[in-house]
């Protein structure tokens, strides 16, 4: 099962990218979810299975900059 995850949110993978990073920031939600590299910028989409297997855990989630009413 997938945690709870928005856009921008910044997640860590198990294994990592040929550019050595492991960390992603989720660029797109829905059937397939955005990632897109720290390091180099690439973007790839996973879909919600297989990012569920890949994910070791969330590092930061995205500041809501919505005013409170």
């Amino acid at each position: 099962m997938l945690p709870e995850i928005h856009l921008e949110d910044t997640v860590r993978l198990r294994k990592p990218h040929p550019c050595g990073s492991y960390e992603w920031k989720i660029v797109r939600l829905g059937a397939d979810i955005g990632l897109e590299c720290l390091r180099c910028g690439r973007r790839v989409l996973l879909d919600r299975r297989t990012l569920a297997r890949r994910l070791k855990g969330i590092v930061s989630k995205a500041t809501d900059e919505s005013p409170s009413v």
